[in-house]
């Protein structure tokens, strides 16, 4: 804990200097330091959201924020252009996974401004417009990935499991949502409809912004809090603080686990029924 004997800027002098403490120990002294000077308004509450967004990327790892393999937009390069370009636009991504024969087998990306501009031209063939995948293992630092899709111009990555299966997607959107705070992403779920999505293993997908009437009705729940509207509202009263990724949270037979958010609020959710114990 911080010195409450020094004075502030002493404080936040003494990290330019070399300490016995733990790298851990010394970002979350260097975090209630500067959530001192944010009440003191050194600095505004958006700064220290973003420095506090910085630490949480430091920490993370892609399969962490990915979007997973059941909620992307494929694109089957079997399929006739006719089909692929309604894909296209019904979606309305910029970029596509393209596969041939199984979803594991990622081709290329393609990128709706190349089909879209060229789809016309004689001959033209799919696949001779696919750019290179770039895939990425799981337990890859979003800090490092993020200096990757810098370098490299690339804004999206295919993100493998440890027997080389895809398990989903990352985007240089959701890599900087855990900084900045939520984007309008064209990953997100957009449609009110698309609140609550079962899985194939039985959990629920959730956005933080489900109202609880909606969570209730689909889960057969009964949650109902004074002033609270929202799934999100209901976790934090219920933590008395804005959770982190991957952390886990038991109301009332329900199991939340927070897949995507920031220091300011909750955006998805996984929602699991939690097995009644045997008499």
């Amino acid at each position: 804990m911080p010195d409450p004997n020094k004075s502030l800027l002493n404080r936040l002098a003494d990290f330019l200097t070399p300490q016995p403490t733990s790298p851990t120990e010394r970002r979350q002294e260097l975090i209630e330091t500067l959530r001192e000077a944010q009440s003191e308004g050194l600095i505004d509450a958006d700064a220290l959201s973003m420095i506090e967004g910085v630490f949480q990327v430091g920490q993370l790892c892609a399969r962490d924020i990915l979007v997973p393999r059941a909620q992307i937009d494929w694109i089957d390069i079997n399929r006739s252009l006719a089909e692929i370009i309604q894909s296209v636009i019904e979606a309305a991504h910029s970029r596509f996974p393209v596969y041939e024969g199984s979803k594991d087998n990622v081709i290329g990306i393609l990128l709706a401004k190349d089909l879209l501009r060229h789809a016309t031209e004689k001959d033209f063939q799919v696949r001779d417009w696919l750019r290179p995948a770039v895939f990425i293992p799981e337990s890859k630092r979003l800090s490092v990935l993020l200096r990757d899709f810098k370098d490299n111009r690339n804004h999206l990555a295919i993100v493998v499991d440890e027997y080389s299966g895809v398990a989903g997607i990352i985007t240089i959107e959701d890599v900087l949502e855990q900084i900045v705070g939520d984007i309008e992403d064209e990953h997100d779920i957009d449609e009110e409809a698309d609140n609550l999505i079962a899985l194939d293993n039985g959990d629920i997908r959730v956005k933080g912004i489900t109202e609880l009437d909606q969570f209730n009705e689909a889960l057969g729940t009964q949650f109902a809090e004074e002033d609270i509207e929202t799934v999100a509202g209901l976790v934090i009263q219920h933590l008395g603080r804005v959770p982190k990724v991957s952390e886990l949270i038991k109301i009332d037979g329900i199991e939340f686990e927070i897949l995507r958010a920031d220091p300011r609020q909750i955006h998805i959710l996984l929602a699991r029924q939690i097995p009644k114990k045997a008499d």
